[in-house]
């Protein structure tokens, strides 16, 4: 089959296509032919070296979710036959002509969404209800701030949260991307270049936070948080190491968490797929809830595509095309 590999650390430029053997199926796994591949920044992160994948999840083929058909079932599979279109959630091996997960964590496609459609959807619905959901425990007529509004997560968070009825409002680069970000449901921007969200949000305050930037923001996000509020990290982009006031943390009591969802095993990705399915699929059928592509690429373009991410130019989701 034809993967894009990680030749070595470092830019866009070392993802080349090659010629590997096509994975086979575990026991309790099926075997997916890849029709689309969505792209994410742990994939960034991976081909510069500075993501090392979990043990068993693909070392040099990069991609963390896919949809297409299934091709093979193994011994162990009930769900699932050969045929059925479904997207999933991989630990990696996505940009490939085939790639195998466990049953669990594959979802149908619903019937009103294409093959990029799909692919663009398990990695951020995933992460966003573990962690805007679960964790956080956001709850209908609250308000959720979210850091990085036009990315994939954003753009999910935004769209899940206001369809449950919570005020979302998000931090973004530009009035475009703000505005963009309000036709999707959020009820108001903060354009970060212009103006401190501190600042702009002190007055008002706002009850979660899910924040995949870290450094300098961890001590605005507690001003800013109510009493009871909580702020989860998906991410530290502008850095790991932060100064903690304990008293404004006990005053407020508030809640600070985080995850990351590619080292969890099987048992937990397939519970979450299905509370995933049975709270967020129907929202994708009645349309409250639709997947937000900024731009296709094939398959053979990966680079092209990975350039693209890193500029941070784009609302929504990049996706690799295999058809």
């Amino acid at each position: 089959m034809k993967a894009i590999v990680i030749t070595e650390p470092g830019e866009a430029a070392v993802l080349q296509i090659q010629e590997r053997p096509t994975p086979s199926c575990g026991p309790g796994e099926v075997l997916i032919q890849v029709k689309a591949a969505g792209i994410n920044r742990p994939d960034v992160a991976q081909r510069r070296g500075l993501y090392p994948p979990p043990p068993g999840a693909s070392v040099d083929i990069p991609g963390l979710e896919v949809s297409g058909i299934i091709q093979e079932c193994g011994a162990q599979v009930t769900r699932w036959k050969q045929g059925d279109r479904v997207c999933a959630l991989l630990t990696g091996g996505g940009y490939a002509d085939y790639a195998t997960v466990p049953e669990g964590q594959c979802l149908p496609i619903p019937e009103n969404l294409s093959f990029e459609q799909a692919a663009s959807l398990p990695e951020t619905i995933f992460t966003v209800w573990h962690n805007v959901f679960q964790r956080a425990r956001l709850k209908s007529g609250e308000t959720l701030l979210v850091h990085g509004g036009s990315s994939g997560i954003g753009i999910t968070a935004i769209q899940i949260a206001a369809a449950l009825g919570c005020k979302v409002v998000v931090t973004v680069g530009t009035k475009e991307k703000g505005l963009q970000c309000m036709e999707l449901g959020a009820a108001g921007y903060v354009n970060y270049k212009e103006l401190d969200f501190e600042a702009a949000l002190l007055e008002e305050g706002v009850d979660v936070i899910l924040d995949m930037i870290g450094g300098s923001y961890f001590e605005k996000n507690l001003n800013i948080l109510r009493p009871d509020g909580r702020l989860v990290y998906i991410n530290s982009m502008q850095g790991n190491l932060v100064k903690l006031n304990i008293a404004k943390l006990m005053q407020k009591r508030i809640s600070i968490s985080g995850s990351t969802l590619r080292s969890r095993d099987t048992t937990f990705k397939s519970a979450l797929a299905a509370e995933v399915e049975q709270q967020v699929w129907p929202l994708l059928t009645n349309g409250k809830f639709k997947s937000v592509i900024y731009r296709t690429f094939p398959l053979a373009e990966a680079a092209q595509a990975h350039e693209l991410l890193e500029s941070s130019s784009h609302t929504g989701k990049i996706v690799l095309v295999n058809m």
